[in-house]
């Protein structure tokens, strides 16, 4: 966890609350960030091999709203280490994420990595760019192979980054995942049947030249 992270995320009822539960003084050291997160290697490599994640987003009201977003591996885009995009399809045409965005940028996106227990954290200031307004910029980060319509893209400004322990994370692995292990399975089993196939043959030509006793 990023100092960056803690400055943003330990409000004054944050550290009301750890103090009153004895861990506020083993916290505090913790503290101190000169600026926001910058994403390093991990954190790039991390977020390229995503195909999904949670979004959250702030409403006008001040309630919270979570939000699931999918498209092919890699759709987030490393920008620059302080900057991420991804291209916003049309579905439907709710538009509550979008609408948030317009009056409070402020965001949390939740990456998960179940087959390897990894869980990434990063908060950050969002902003729409609409396809007609700056269509190269669109493109960039577009996949023109992903059969979906693009209405704009979203940037986020990084402010910080946390990685969570993989504690309580349930291993589930996607078909791509189980792919390599079904394809060597059934290999083998293809050879298993064949080599059955192959004595019963065997086996039925030997009992037709013996002849019956007796």
């Amino acid at each position: 966890m990023t100092a960056r992270f803690l400055e943003t995320v330990f409000t004054p009822a944050v550290r009301a609350a750890q103090a009153a539960n004895g861990s506020r003084e083993a916290l505090a050291g913790r503290l101190g960030a000169d600026g926001p997160d910058r994403l390093g290697e991990p954190e790039a490599a991390f977020i390229a091999a995503r195909d999904s994640f949670y979004l959250a987003s702030v409403t006008e009201t001040g309630w919270p709203y979570m939000q699931h977003r999918g498209g092919p591996p890699g759709f987030v885009r490393i920008i620059d280490p302080a900057t991420i995009g991804f291209a916003d399809f049309r579905g439907n045409r709710q538009y509550v994420s979008l609408g948030n965005a317009s009056a409070d940028g402020r965001v949390a996106l939740f990456f998960m990595d179940y087959a390897r227990r990894a869980r990434l954290k990063l908060l950050g200031r969002m902003r729409a760019v609409e396809a007609g307004a700056d269509p190269d910029f669109v493109a960039l980060l577009s996949d023109a192979a992903y059969k979906a319509r693009v209405e704009r893209v979203f940037v986020i400004s990084v402010e910080a980054f946390d990685w969570n322990c993989p504690q309580h994370i349930t291993p589930r692995y996607t078909a791509a995942d189980l792919a390599p292990s079904v394809h060597a399975m059934r290999a083998r089993i293809a050879e298993l049947e064949a080599a059955l196939a192959e004595r019963d043959r065997a086996t039925a030509g030997d009992g037709a030249a013996t002849p019956p006793a007796g």
